[in-house]
């Protein structure tokens, strides 16, 4: 195993527990585009090369499906796995914003929701974060006019105002910890830049290790990109580093992609044998880079 791999792992064991966001990406990333479903043996397979036993893997397995993330299907003694409803929404309203985030066509408008003390509160809340939108003051939420908006907050009373004022620049700054967003993309840079460096010696990474990197390389990414509004390049400083950090992540996951998909086809699983091929839309992630 390469050297920036083995840190970036070594970084990943002194963090606090992530293996059910981790195993959400494995199937967000990788089993999604082959068919969706997975044997719960290639999941371990994957996680011993990140010293997480199965124990711990089981029992976030069984945390995520029973919080709605998870199916989970037997076949003999065997189970399989695949996204329940909650899962699927969540990973579709992400794959766009992670792989393939489109122009802004801005108009130099915000778009607020005045959400209420409802019993979906919560559910509208977390909604509107995973779809970019920021929060000034409680019950207010504020994104680029053209942002959609999720179906958990369909009921809020909707707004447009102008950010061309004193007054528009001021919602902006308060709606969204841009100062946080830009150090988390400067951290990601930082622990993945040695890695592409090393790759770009030419050296071969193997197939398990390959997969390894591009896991853990989406894992860390979307956990910034998912809380970035991903605002129009006009409202953003110009040494933005949201911009340096994709151009990375995504020349490493193309770097890693052939070798990775062999990883996959050699041990991936589902109840009817071998992982089906990746569809289409797999070979166009990060074109953009």
């Amino acid at each position: 195993m390469p050297q920036p791999l083995a840190r970036i792992i070594s970084q990943l064991k002194r963090e606090p527990s992530r293996t059910g966001s981790i195993v959400i990406t494995v199937f967000g990333d990788a089993i999604v585009p082959r068919g969706g479903s997975v044997w719960l043996g290639t999941l371990l397979k994957f996680f011993e090369v990140l010293d997480i036993n199965s124990g711990v893997v089981r029992t976030a397995m069984s945390r995520l499906a029973a919080d709605g993330w998870l199916e989970r299907h037997k076949v003999g003694r065997n189970s399989f796995y695949r996204l329940a409803r909650k899962g699927r929404q969540t990973f579709d309203a992400a794959t766009r914003h992670i792989y393939d985030p489109q122009p802004s066509n801005w108009t130099g408008r915000f778009e607020l929701l005045l959400i209420g003390n409802g019993e979906d509160r919560d559910a509208s809340r977390e909604a509107l974060k995973n779809a970019g939108f920021g929060s000034p003051l409680p019950g207010v939420w504020v994104a680029p006019s053209g942002v959609p908006v999720p179906e958990e907050a369909a009921t809020a009373i909707r707004l447009e105002v102008s950010a061309e004022d004193d007054s528009g620049r001021r919602l902006l700054s308060e709606s969204w910890p841009l100062d946080r967003t830009a150090d988390a993309y400067l951290k990601f840079i930082k622990t993945f830049e040695p890695l592409r460096n090393w790759a770009g010696r030419r050296e071969a990474l193997a197939e398990a290790d390959a997969f390894t990197a591009r896991i853990l390389l989406i894992h860390h990414y979307r956990r910034v990109v998912l809380r970035d509004p991903l605002l129009p390049t006009a409202l953003l400083p110009a040494d933005w580093p949201g911009w340096a950090a994709r151009k990375l992540c995504g020349e490493i996951y193309r770097g890693v992609l052939p070798a990775s998909e062999q990883w996959l086809e050699r041990n991936g699983t589902c109840e009817t044998g071998p992982l089906p091929g990746a569809g289409k839309d797999l070979a166009r992630r990060f074109t953009d880079v």
